[in-house]
């Protein structure tokens, strides 16, 4: 039996040979220190100045997003045009309530796309006004804000809608089934092939009020609308014989 000795040394500076998986000590009085070599061999030399960074020549030219949106070209690092520039990246954003509709600049629009919801909501008979049943809770609603944008980035439209609170309902009791008719992409690719063979023609339309052409066989009762509650009634409430924006 062969006793073999591993014997090892400590040292702050190493090599490694990646061809082999050992450590090969670098003794200081054979290789010599690299700072100091550095040194001696430029110290005749002229000190180098700092590159500076090449810039492209190309002139920088700022993109239109729309009359909504003010671009600055600015130089510096990101975090140098955060701090210094922040009010580079304010941007009007959509009302959140109904009252900050009423105050912002756009509020004769917001007032006109919130009449058009309405009288959408009046003229397909949504609900009706009634008193509220005893051990019932009615639901809140609230007024959703959004500008329709353009592929240019300009406004396209106003867009309100009145969303009923419908998280707040209880399944077994308020809803039961939550599924919708809708059609399989695969049948729109059928239709589109039946189209180009038979060489016919396709009308696209878009119904901007399709949850309230849906009957509602449950009872749900919901507060009047901000701003809308009817003089005499302010003590009903709605109950809603067609589906609105938010039901389960």
């Amino acid at each position: 039996m062969v006793n073999s000795m591993l014997s090892y040394s400590e040292s702050r500076d190493a090599i490694f040979d990646e061809n082999r998986f050992s450590s090969i000590p670098r003794p200081k009085d054979i290789i010599p220190n690299l700072e100091e070599s550095q040194r001696d061999d430029h110290s005749d030399d002229v000190p180098s100045e700092t590159p500076e960074p090449r810039r492209g020549k190309r002139a920088r030219k700022a993109k239109s997003y729309g009359s909504d949106f003010q671009l600055y070209l600015v130089e510096g690092s990101r975090d140098q045009v955060g701090s210094q520039y922040s009010y580079c990246y304010s941007i009007e954003e959509d009302p959140r309530t109904y009252n900050e509709a009423m105050q912002s600049r756009d509020a004769a629009f917001w007032k006109e796309a919130i009449d058009d919801e309405i009288g959408s909501i009046m003229e397909n008979n949504t609900w009706v006004l009634s008193d509220l049943p005893p051990g019932c809770k009615p639901l809140g609603c609230k007024w959703i804000f959004k500008r329709k944008m353009k592929v240019d980035g300009t406004i396209d439209k106003f867009k309100a809608r009145l969303v009923i609170q419908g998280f707040r309902q209880k399944e077994g009791i308020d809803y039961f089934d939550t599924y919708a008719p809708v059609a399989r992409i695969t049948t729109i690719r059928l239709l589109l092939a039946l189209a180009a063979i038979h060489n016919l023609v396709i009308h696209q339309m878009d119904v901007k009020t399709t949850f309230l052409n849906g009957d509602l066989d449950e009872e749900v009762y919901m507060k009047q609308p901000e701003r809308f509650v009817m003089p005499g009634n302010e003590h009903n409430v709605c109950k809603l014989v067609k589906s609105l924006y938010g039901l389960k």
